[in-house]
């Protein structure tokens, strides 16, 4: 009977993912612009009535880089550079072709790294 139960369940969380949900991460190194990126992909979707969960902010990635400054002398002195990637999560519930679309069309500004997946 265990097992039963189990297959129903499976069943329900079939039918709950056919309702489809568009994830998109937006990565840039300045939030400035990631920001005005957001909210221009927002407002796109926004115009077209869809449901919007976001913009969510992920964790800052922080690189970091350690260089020596003298190649042959005081080796000790060294520089530390660091590269801050900002990330943002933004879903949009049943989206409908006309929102794809319009977002296929967008003219975000270079440096601006976006991953679309349909979950």
């Amino acid at each position: 009977m265990a097992t039963a139960t189990l297959k129903s369940k499976k069943v329900k969380k079939g039918n709950d993912a056919d309702t489809g949900k568009l994830r998109i991460r937006v990565s840039a190194y300045e939030n400035k612009v990631l920001d005005a990126s957001v909210k221009q992909i927002i407002d796109t979707a926004i115009r077209y009535d869809a449901t919007i969960h976001g913009p969510i902010p992920l964790p800052t990635e922080i690189k970091k880089y350690t260089v020596n400054r003298s190649s042959f002398i005081d080796k000790n002195s060294r520089e530390q550079f660091e590269m801050r990637v900002h990330k943002r999560l933004i879903d949009i519930l049943s989206p409908s072709p006309k929102i794809i679309e319009s977002l296929t069309n967008l003219n975000l500004p270079s440096g601006v790294n976006i991953d679309v997946k349909m979950v």
